[in-house]
């Protein structure tokens, strides 16, 4: 395989595992696990909205709203997953 379509697929593998580090991180706030008076766990929730919401904010704003419950995550990760099957299927194609 093509070494850039390799990286771009390294990339969107690192951003989906962001993702996932995100929600659950949203999650261990949610249920109190995790105490946000600590700088650690502030800054690294900080790190993680950062990173996520330049992606996850217009979806969100597209999304209709669902209460406490939000799906925008799911499908990011679903249109990432999409999107690594086309380079995967369609790269070979090209180069």
């Amino acid at each position: 395989m093509n070494p850039f379509i390799d990286l771009i697929i390294t990339i969107i593998n690192i951003y989906i595992w962001i993702i996932i580090a995100m929600v659950v991180m949203s999650w261990l706030v949610g249920f109190n696990v995790v105490n946000m008076q600590n700088d650690f766990v502030r800054q690294i929730r900080y790190a993680l909205y950062r990173l996520t919401e330049p992606l996850l904010g217009p979806i969100r704003r597209f999304l209709p709203d669902l209460g406490g419950l939000d799906i925008s995550p799911m499908v990011l990760l679903l249109a990432l997953w999409f999107l690594q099957r086309l380079i995967i299927f369609y790269a070979p194609q090209i180069l």
